[in-house]
């Protein structure tokens, strides 16, 4: 054994010996460099995959939850200050939202995990406990019977204080999930680019080393590896850079603004809730209108010209997103001008009249606040079909990758062996 291991040292140390080492190298080399670059690809592929089919869909259905959610509940008390039976639309909008609510938890159930699924479990549960509620006071409103007010404000109480959080949490738990599969497609992929880099250095070195010793300039088979190797790691650079840039670009422009146009959206519906409540609570409602100032500042801003609407009209990608935020802006006051009206008039004993400037008519609350709503909706519409077309865009820049790595990389290795081997021949 000993003898046999001096005889590879000093078979090693011959100039054939280094060339068959270099040659062993450089094949193991652009062969690993070859499986990182195809298991990127595929990894960001797997990424990209997640944040298209996955992530980014539960993200829009706990979205879609919160803002339905939110929406019944200020129905459920624009309908009641019919005292009597509702109009026939807000029935309709009420038991829609309940509907799409409870079709989204379904679609959420399938891929929910960790926080999201215990949010979900606190959703199910209470959901019909707040249905019920209300069936309650409208039952009690239709009769005529002061009782339904208590009953309606119970249940706003428990959407507010259990539903509602229940859902922000389970919005947040997949809003976070989404970031972190775009920043791991943001991600580059260094190990990859470390192994190219070493896989470069070594033909380089390979190259100068059988020049130095056969006095040729070039060998024809390590010109050819060098230049796979080259366009290999340019292919994975482009394709990985793409995918970030279009991911990061979906994520900047799309869901970061669908989600600050969401909150938006939440934040004017709690308001909308509270103006209904304070007037169904006859003088008692100090807390509402109280509720609804807090909502109304968070959602424009003390002045108007501020809080999320602002937020989301200086960080709009393009002037779709902007147009449909100034909409945004301007309905909100309109209806905050409509508000103080509607506030004159209950404070002054006329509350008939403030029932009907804030539920009936172009000219109402109800009105302005809807004009605000569609304008959020076509914001989100806007940001979702940016999100979609740049993570579509991510898939294709990674489309091909692999499978043009992993050949690059097989023309490294037979390349280079090839070249090699020519050299090596010439010693026997």
């Amino acid at each position: 054994m000993a003898i046999a291991w001096r005889r590879l040292i000093r078979r090693a140390a011959t100039s054939p010996g280094r060339l068959t080492t270099l040659t062993a190298v450089v094949v193991v080399l652009g062969l690993a460099f070859g499986l990182a670059g195809v298991l990127t690809v595929r990894a960001g592929v797997g990424l990209v995959r997640d944040v298209t089919d996955r992530s980014g869909p539960l993200s829009l259905q706990a979205q879609d939850i919160y803002q339905s959610l939110s929406d019944a509940d200020a129905t459920a008390a624009s309908a009641f200050l019919a005292n009597g039976v509702e109009p026939a639309q807000l029935r309709k909008r009420y038991l829609d939202d309940i509907a799409r609510a409870s079709s989204a938890l379904t679609v959420a159930l399938r891929g929910a995990e960790g926080r999201s699924a215990a949010a979900l479990g606190v959703l199910v549960r209470q959901i019909p406990v707040y249905t019920g509620l209300v069936e309650s006071a409208r039952t009690y409103n239709r009769q005529g019977v002061p009782l339904g007010g208590a009953y309606l404000r119970e249940a706003s109480a428990l959407m507010r204080q259990i539903i509602l959080p229940a859902a922000q949490q389970l919005f947040e738990a997949e809003t976070a999930r989404l970031a972190g599969a775009q920043r791991a497609v943001a991600r580059w992929p260094w190990t990859v680019t470390l192994l190219g880099l070493l896989l470069l250095g070594a033909l380089l070195l390979t190259q100068w080393y059988v020049t130095r010793l056969t006095n040729r300039r070039l060998n024809r088979g390590l010109v050819l590896a060098t230049l796979a190797a080259l366009i290999a790691s340019g292919w994975l650079a482009v394709a990985s850079g793409g995918a970030a840039g279009h991911v990061g670009a979906g994520r900047d422009g799309g869901s970061e603004q669908v989600a600050l146009l969401a909150e938006a959206r939440i934040t004017a519906l709690q308001a909308r809730a509270d103006e209904g409540l304070t007037l169904i609570a006859r003088g008692d409602g100090k807390a509402f209108e109280q509720d609804f100032t807090v909502m109304m500042e968070r959602l424009a801003g003390k002045d108007g010209k501020g809080g999320l609407l602002q937020r989301a009209h200086q960080e709009a990608p393009d002037g779709a997103a902007r147009a449909a935020v100034q909409d945004a802006q301007r309905h909100a006051a309109d209806w905050l001008a409509i508000h103080r009206k509607v506030r004159d008039l209950d404070d002054g004993s006329q509350h008939a009249e403030a029932v009907r400037l804030a539920t009936d008519g172009a000219a109402s609350a109800a009105s302005a606040a809807g004009r605000l709503d569609a304008a959020l909706a076509e914001g989100i519409a806007v940001g979702g079909r940016r999100f979609d077309r740049e993570a579509g865009s991510a898939g294709d820049a990674l489309g091909g990758a692999d499978v043009a790595v992993a050949l690059l990389a097989l023309a490294v290795a037979a390349a280079a062996a090839y070249g090699l081997n020519q050299r090596i021949a010439e010693y026997r």
